[in-house]
């Protein structure tokens, strides 16, 4: 079954950042029967945080229950959804496709649409970094399967709230 845009949710967490508090986090999603889609964690400019980015898909009264249970979890200082209306967000994906003249022609004719960058030629393969929204991603993958995509991997989504507020 397709994903249908309006299930999909990006939640942003701040956490202590000490040992425990993913599986902690992730338990909640699991109990309830949420998938996680995707999950990006990483330090804050304070080291002391940490910043989780977790995607999933359901229904958003299941999420408004997470996002309740998650914020009160120890250790957790916040939780909340972001739309595309009160965020910004990007991911990063790195195909690897057989090299050819035909490949390289698709790289240059879509490189600013969809913000390639070779980083990587040799041995009969092109490794490409893209950067952009996961619409981007996602239009760029279908254009390139029908080249052989060898492989490929995808950060997951990363968000920011726009304006002042942090995330």
């Amino acid at each position: 079954m397709a994903k249908k845009k309006k299930d999909i949710h990006t939640i942003s967490v701040k956490v202590a950042n000490k040992p425990g508090v993913l599986l902690r986090c992730a338990q909640v999603f699991a109990r309830r029967g949420y998938n996680i889609d995707s999950l990006v964690v990483s330090a804050g400019v304070n080291p002391k945080y940490s910043r989780m980015t977790i995607t999933a898909q359901g229904d958003p009264e299941t999420l408004e229950q997470i996002i309740k249970q998650t914020a009160k979890l120890v250790d957790v200082l916040h939780c909340e959804e972001h739309t595309g209306a009160d965020s910004v967000t990007r991911e990063v994906a790195l195909l690897k496709l057989k090299s050819s003249a035909q490949i390289k022609s698709a790289i240059t004719k879509h490189k600013r649409k969809y913000g390639l960058k070779i980083v990587d030629e040799g041995e009969g393969a092109i490794i490409i970094e893209q950067d952009g929204t996961t619409e981007e991603l996602d239009e760029f993958e279908e254009l390139m399967k029908k080249h052989g995509i060898i492989e490929m991997v995808r950060s997951g989504k990363l968000v920011m709230a726009l304006g002042k507020e942090p995330t």
